[in-house]
């Protein structure tokens, strides 16, 4: 059998709301996605997102974990120019 529950909608800013028995057992800060199917509104919790791990922390902790090489990203092209200036201001000091 459905339960049906009794919930008023309120004046809250610019906005209106929709306040929720505690009988439903929400928690509070518990995002919802709302439907409206034919003229009838239908809602259920949203999916959550990954958490993200904050690994900053760990840097220096683990003896012998080392950076993987960023093989992901191709060198800007500033950053090229500017190692081939070196390099060049590094052979005519030598030359």
């Amino acid at each position: 059998m459905t339960k049906e529950y009794r919930a008023k909608v309120f004046k809250s800013g610019n906005s209106l709301a929709l306040r929720l028995p505690k009988a439903l057992g929400l928690e509070e800060g518990t995002e919802m996605i709302v439907r409206e199917e034919r003229g009838e509104f239908h809602f259920g919790p949203a999916d959550k997102p990954n958490a993200k791990i904050d690994v900053s922390g760990f840097w220096g902790k683990a003896p012998g974990l080392k950076l993987a090489p960023r093989e992901d990203f191709e060198e800007r092209p500033s950053t090229i120019a500017a190692r081939k200036a070196a390099e060049i201001a590094g052979a005519e000091k030598k030359g």
